[in-house]
């Protein structure tokens, strides 16, 4: 169990029609003051959508509570750093953890369930396992609304990339960057 109570678990086929309602309504329910309604509708399934390679790989996580999925995230060994099945051409290739960044990729949270310690324990899991897969270096494309959860963790900003859409549409993102210190990973605080 994390320390705020929540217990993240692999996700698992069965879980995508849960993904796929939960991650619309966080983009539609936490996104607003940050995208326009334009925007947003043309995120999701997208740019923000369920990834079935990181399901796949084992590196994706659902936080539930009575039994309805409230949140979910992961990490990636590939080499894709956001986006969903839907932008996918091609198989992703595994990048070389010696020379490359894990990724940490789709963090979504039900409206009702922000700022409860979900993000953080998912991020904490996903922290856990990078290292353990021996990536010395995290990178990370956020949505402006998951900025400040990416900074508690040490996420230093690398650039801003508007990232392409569907109607000649972009969707600004940000670049986050984390060196993994000694092979270990800093504590969040």
């Amino acid at each position: 169990m994390s320390r705020a109570g929540w217990n993240p678990r692999r996700a698992v086929d069965a879980d995508v029609p849960a993904l796929e309602e939960l991650i619309a309504l966080s983009v539609r329910g936490i996104h607003g003051p940050y995208y326009r309604q334009e925007q947003i509708d043309a995120s999701i399934g997208t740019v923000f959508g369920v990834d079935r390679q990181l399901i796949e790989d084992g590196t994706y996580f659902v936080v539930e509570h009575g039994g309805r999925v409230v949140g979910c995230g992961g990490w990636s060994r590939r080499a894709t750093l956001c986006g969903s099945d839907s932008l996918r051409t091609r198989r992703d290739p595994e990048v070389d953890p010696r020379t490359e960044p894990a990724r940490v990729r789709a963090f979504f949270v039900h409206p009702d369930w922000v700022r409860r310690g979900i993000g953080a324990s998912i991020m904490a899991l996903c922290e856990r396992e990078i290292r353990a897969a021996g990536f010395g270096r995290v990178v990370i494309m956020a949505t402006l609304p998951g900025v400040p959860l990416y900074a508690s963790f040490g996420y230093r900003e690398t650039e801003r990339i508007a990232v392409p859409m569907p109607g000649g549409l972009t969707i600004e993102t940000v670049r986050m960057e984390k060196a993994l210190l000694g092979g270990a990973v800093q504590a969040h605080q």
